[in-house]
């Protein structure tokens, strides 16, 4: 073996030092202490440790020292750092099982690229049964001197161990088989505020580990480090703390290595070191990556809403209308715009108040943040608080992962609650709850969670009437009726359904790639219909009309005027002025006063009391006349008769 590695010393000078390693009456070893690896032996180290010298070269140096890794690791850092040190805290294992008590002395060695260690091993009770003999011969000589001697070899043994414990950076303190501690290190004394002499000779478990992190009681007989002289195996434990003096938790990553004596367990030895910084950081990562997975599952949620907004939008995006109706409605939203107040938006089904609502969120200046919709008329029942509040997975059968509700979503915007008189009387009092404090629980989570709403709430109901009837809390009532809005009913503003109309014959023409016009005929015979569907049924009858129109002519279906009853507005409007019919008008109505004529003379034509006397008509020009308008026997339930 070559010790003079990485050395340019000639061939001769090697094999001289090659052979002082052979030769050398102190034992040694040459260890590779980044590989764990006994590199070589020489004899005396061979017959010291009672192994094979090939058997030593397949060892570990850890293997050697079953049970010391901590004690090593000092040991094997300390030749490193310093070049040369020594150690007698070490007790290598004698192949007949015994451990013995050695002296270490540690060099460095520089090699091809890695520094190795070569280790010299002095017997401690050898040359204490040496110093013995030479203190009995002196004192049968009357000397003292030699017992001075071995009192300083024994000082300068303590006195290592003491230099050992004080250069560790970690917090090291050992107990006995009875739990009591034996030592403290001024590392461990700093981490852990108290000192040496107040932990010496306690059980020290009762003391620093009585208590897991989250307040739970810690027996003993669970603890690793008390373990660790019970079963003789080392237990490296991480995510526990030790309880400092003043009360507070220290985050440890600890070892407790067993300590044997003469093949007896009698304690361990616990290394420690304070991990709290380092699991502040993984915390706060964990809790960023966290909120990084929320505001994307939320950002995909946001996207999927938008996408099915905008599949099932229907109708326009801006209010269109002149009436002093639609004008005071615009006054409105341009007064609460700007507010944080909750609205209430009252009206008949199809009269355009999600419009309203809209046209006040994007007025607001939470116009960037979205307007989630709600519509509480189409929520399952028992589905209501996980669709507004989310859940959490495992909460309820089929609740498969984690999912963020529709307040939520809306944090920071705006929630549009459609038919808010369809929400569940026992959820009512929830949403009362988030509305007066800020904050909610996903279904199955105890986590309370804040968010910034702006609610605006629309019905077709008489909410006042469904609190008297107890059917809705009066105090969520007049939470959401802040700032009362109505959306007036289409026959109240007739001066914008041609407004209306030619506004979705452009979007339908654009769609069927056709050129569609809105007659003057058109218009009135509109304006002159009640629309109990509202803008919503004005938007469907021209759809329709677009899609039978013939060489751009419209073909619009409404059921017969003059047989609707009319609205009191719709009455001053006729007798203001007599209505003008378009030539269809003017048959369609001929043919309904021919049916009802012949209704009332139970379907008889001619004769005494007859539909031709009725109609002061002769009977050939009733009968033509019905011929011309398709009316047929059978056409009605009562038969035509002479």
């Amino acid at each position: 073996m070559d010790l003079a590695l990485g050395s340019t010393a000639p061939p001769q000078d090697a094999e001289l030092r090659a052979a002082a390693f052979e030769c050398a009456i102190e034992p040694a070893l040459l260890l590779d202490p980044h590989a764990d690896q006994i590199l070589d032996a020489n004899p005396a180290a061979c017959t010291l440790l009672g192994y094979d010298r090939g058997l030593l070269r397949q060892s570990k140096v850890s293997t050697l020292h079953s049970g010391q890794l901590p004690a090593l690791i000092v040991f094997t850092q300390a030749v490193l750092d310093k070049g040369a040190y020594w150690t007698n805290a070490l007790t290598p294992r004698h192949a007949t099982g015994q451990n013995l008590r050695l002296e270490y002395a540690g060099a460095l060695v520089p090699g091809d690229g890695r520094a190795l260690v070569l280790l010299t091993m002095s017997d401690l009770d050898a040359r204490r049964r040496r110093y013995v003999d030479a203190a009995a011969e002196d004192h049968m000589r009357g000397g003292i001197a030699t017992w001075q001697r071995v009192e300083r070899v024994f000082q300068d043994i303590e006195r290592e161990n003491q230099l050992i414990l004080r250069a560790a950076g970690e917090g090291i303190y050992g107990v006995n088989a009875e739990g009591k501690t034996t030592f403290v290190n001024p590392a461990a004394e700093r981490m852990l505020g108290w000192s040496a002499e107040e932990l010496v000779g306690k059980a020290i478990h009762p003391i620093v580990h009585h208590t897991h992190h989250d307040g739970r009681h810690y027996p003993d007989h669970d603890c690793p480090i008390y373990a660790a002289f019970r079963d003789g195996a080392v237990h490296q434990v991480d995510g526990e703390v030790f309880w400092r003096k003043d009360g507070t938790p220290v985050w440890v990553e600890y070892t407790s290595t067993p300590i044997r004596d003469r093949g007896v367990v009698v304690g361990a030895v616990i290394v420690f070191r304070d991990v709290s910084q380092r699991r502040e950081a993984d915390e706060k990562l964990h809790a960023a990556l966290t909120e990084v997975d929320r505001l994307r599952e939320r950002l995909e949620l946001e996207n999927a809403y938008l996408q099915e907004e905008i599949r099932i939008e229907t109708n326009p995006r801006g209010i269109i209308g002149q009436s002093e109706a639609i004008q005071k409605t615009l006054r409105q939203v341009k007064l609460v715009a700007p507010t944080t107040a909750a609205v209430m938006i009252t009206g008949e089904s199809g009269t355009g108040k999600e419009l309203i609502a809209r046209a006040i969120h994007e007025a607001s200046s939470r116009r960037d943040r979205p307007l989630i919709r709600v519509n509480c008329a189409a929520i399952p029942r028992e589905l209501f608080e996980s669709e507004f509040f989310g859940h959490v997975r495992g909460a309820f059968t089929g609740a498969m992962r984690d999912r963020i509700g529709r307040f939520e979503l809306a944090d920071g915007g705006t929630l549009f609650l459609d038919e808010v008189g369809d929400i569940p009387l026992e959820l009512q009092g929830k949403l009362l709850r988030v509305l007066q404090e800020g904050n909610f629980e996903r279904v199955g989570e105890e986590r309370t969670r804040a968010v910034d709403v702006r609610v605006i709430a629309a019905t077709n109901r008489d909410l006042k009437q469904e609190v008297q009837r107890g059917r809705f809390r009066e105090d969520l009532y007049f939470r959401l009726n802040v700032f009362p809005v109505e959306s007036v009913p289409l026959r109240e503003r007739r001066e914008d359904i041609p407004l209306l109309a030619q506004h979705f014959l452009t979007r339908e023409s654009k769609a069927l790639k056709s050129e569609l016009r809105l007659s003057e005929g058109d218009a009135r015979r509109l304006s002159r219909y009640d629309w109990p569907g509202n803008v919503r049924e004005l938007q469907n009858v021209i759809e329709r009309a677009a899609i039978l129109a013939q060489n751009g002519r419209l073909r619009i279906d409404l059921p017969d005027v003059e047989g609707a009853p009319l609205s009191l507005s719709a009455a001053r409007v006729k007798a203001d002025s007599p209505a003008v019919m378009t030539a269809s008008e003017m048959r369609a109505h001929e043919r309904a006063n021919i049916l009802a004529a012949l209704a009332a003379c139970s379907g008889k034509v001619f004769g005494p009391g007859g539909a031709a006397e009725m109609l002061d008509i002769k009977p050939t020009t009733l009968a033509s006349r019905i011929k011309a308008l398709e009316i047929v026997n059978g056409r009605r339930s009562v038969p035509f008769t002479v």
